[in-house]
């Protein structure tokens, strides 16, 4: 199954037409014509079943046949990950990500954050591309930009963690985490976070975790605690 990204449908939506480069796509490169069956989501857990009624190269338009709302995972992730040095790394970490399966993620500027810039219409097409990819109807959330010490004056629900690399006590992520919980877990930039920022974090109740034995790139670590999350609720 291929599956399409059009956001502006709805469950109630009986017909629509794709945007010119996609129906140039789905006409000349698929080939598909009047009859064919297409695949679609609005990023929002529905998944929809359309026919081709026009198939024009400029403007592709379908009929719905059918549409399910999909199952949604019972419990909440959310990445607070520092921009990379090199943006390629961070755009990696977004698309594994999503296909591993993630609800939120939220760029920190942290105090050794060497890049303080993102590019969220570049980010946002990853994660479309990467959902259509993985076969999941829910897009994750892009939340702008934001200071470490902004992001700590947040509300917060379920488990709360930092991942760093000083040599204080900290407990394995993986034995913390609890299956069906809502996670809130803070990845910091390839300088690790400040020791200020650290304190910071545990004042506001985050707890303090490892990821492991070696020191992981900050696109890494952001993707093994993604999986441990996933792990511990495939259990």
């Amino acid at each position: 199954m291929q599956l399409f990204y059009n956001p502006d449908i709805t469950k109630n939506t009986e017909q629509f037409s794709f945007p010119k480069e996609e129906s140039k796509h789905i006409v000349k490169v698929l080939r598909k014509n009047v009859g064919d069956i297409l695949h679609i989501t609005n990023g929002h857990g529905w998944l929809f079943t359309a026919e081709i009624a026009i198939p024009n190269i400029n403007k592709c338009t379908a009929i719905m046949v059918s549409k399910s709302l999909q199952p949604k995972r019972d419990y909440h992730l959310h990445l607070a990950v520092a921009p990379t040095k090199m943006n390629d790394r961070y755009e990696w970490f977004l698309e594994k990500a999503t296909e591993i399966g993630i609800d939120s993620i939220t760029p920190i500027i942290c105090d050794h954050s060497e890049r303080k810039v993102i590019k969220p219409e570049r980010f946002e097409r990853i994660l479309q591309s990467a959902m259509k990819q993985s076969l999941n109807c829910y897009l994750p959330k892009l939340n702008d930009a934001i200071t470490f010490k902004a992001f700590l004056k947040q509300g917060f629900n379920g488990g709360l963690f930092i991942a760093h690399c000083e040599e204080t006590d900290r407990t394995s992520l993986k034995e913390s985490l609890k299956p069906k919980q809502d996670i809130t877990i803070l990845i910091g930039p390839e300088g690790d976070f400040s020791v200020k920022e650290i304190e910071q974090a545990l004042l506001n109740n985050f707890n303090p975790v490892t990821l492991g034995n070696t020191r992981l790139r900050t696109e890494t670590a952001a993707i093994v605690a993604c999986h441990s999350v996933a792990f511990i609720n495939e259990l």
